[in-house]
């Protein structure tokens, strides 16, 4: 049932800032609906797509961000940046061509603290920026992918915060170097049964050993049978994978350093080339070792970003998405606006 409600809004003529509007205790400036009403927003926009809320509500598509950005400023709090101590630093693709947003994750609250479009060096300044100097210097861990950009960042900015490199990211090098190999040893076969048997041990390869079932081990032995040098190469990742899952550091960092030497001799282009990336961002994959902390929080929460895009079936804009972020990311769980049998009705 749609309610509208009419009052007389006084004006004053302040010195300081000009004309402006009385605050009533219903409403927030410059908005046309009361605050119960844009809770009962928030609340529906936290759990379906923005279609759903404009055709339940009876509101236009923007005002559903307009509202999310208006609820979001009144319940955060008056900094999100502050006590920042481990962050999280990772990129969100919300459009097609190359269309980013790069977010940083408080890992012991677990929400989003900050967002900005872009994904190079200069939208992670920004954050830097308005995080200040002081508070830079407090800042002890940050975990992010190995984007030269953000790292290049960090290291002006931060410079006394220990970088860690997220395991998944390190892993999904050496995943990716045992396809081209096996892409490559595909393209080699003239036969076009070992061809096609080959191209079927694809995910054989990428599981974990624990996880493959009887026809697979087959297949992966039949693998160790014929062809040596991919069957060296799941070896190559197989090794990287146990060696990030090590806890004893001193341990795991002999390990490291023994897979280097292994993946360096071993006649394999892909894994040679992962080696050297390796080597290049040592410090950061052994303070990974030393601290078991990861990406991991930051990538779950785009997860739920990703859900949030696609439930809304695109977004045009980065500044609706950062309010649909800090709405489902940051903000605890809304409840709906409910009236109480015994409430007074609202009057002016």
């Amino acid at each position: 049932m749609r309610v509208d409600l009419s009052h007389d809004l006084r004006r004053v003529d302040c010195t300081r800032c000009g004309v402006c509007t009385e605050l009533v205790p219903w409403a927030e400036p410059d908005s046309a609906f009361t605050r119960p009403f844009e809770q009962q927003v928030a609340y529906l926009a936290q759990r379906m797509d923005k279609t759903a809320v404009v055709e339940l509500m009876g509101i236009a598509w923007r005002t559903v961000g307009s509202i999310a950005e208006r609820v979001v400023a009144r319940m955060s709090p008056p900094d999100r940046l502050d006590g920042l101590r481990v962050i999280g630093i990772d990129e969100l693709s919300y459009r097609r061509h190359h269309k980013y947003v790069t977010i940083v994750t408080d890992h012991e609250t677990g929400k989003v603290v900050w967002a900005k479009e872009g994904k190079n060096a200069e939208t992670l300044d920004a954050f830097f920026a308005q995080l200040g100097a002081h508070r830079c210097a407090q800042l002890q861990t940050v975990t992010l992918d190995m984007s030269q950009a953000y790292i290049s960042s960090v290291e002006t900015h931060a410079p006394k915060a220990r970088i860690v490199f997220d395991r998944f990211h390190v892993q999904r090098l050496a995943q990716d170097a045992l396809d081209q190999v096996r892409r490559s040893v595909v393209a080699e076969h003239t036969d076009p049964e070992q061809r096609r048997a080959l191209k079927k041990t694809r995910f054989v390869l990428q599981k974990n050993p624990e996880n493959l079932s009887s026809v697979e081990r087959r297949k992966l032995a039949e693998v160790q049978r014929t062809n040596q040098p991919l069957y060296r190469a799941y070896l190559l990742k197989d090794s990287l994978v146990s060696i990030l899952d090590r806890q004893q550091y001193y341990v795991a960092r002999d390990q490291l350093m023994g897979w280097l030497s292994w993946a360096s001799r071993s006649k394999l282009a892909p894994f040679v080339r992962v080696g050297r990336t390796i080597r290049k961002h040592l410090d950061g994959i052994l303070a990974y070792l030393n601290s078991g902390l990861s990406n991991g929080r930051a990538e779950g929460l785009n997860g739920k970003a990703r859900v949030i895009t696609r439930r809304s079936y695109g977004l045009h804009s980065a500044k609706s998405l950062i309010a649909l972020l800090f709405l489902c990311c940051s903000l605890p769980r809304l409840l709906p606006v409910r009236v109480l049998p015994n409430s007074r009705p609202l009057t002016c």
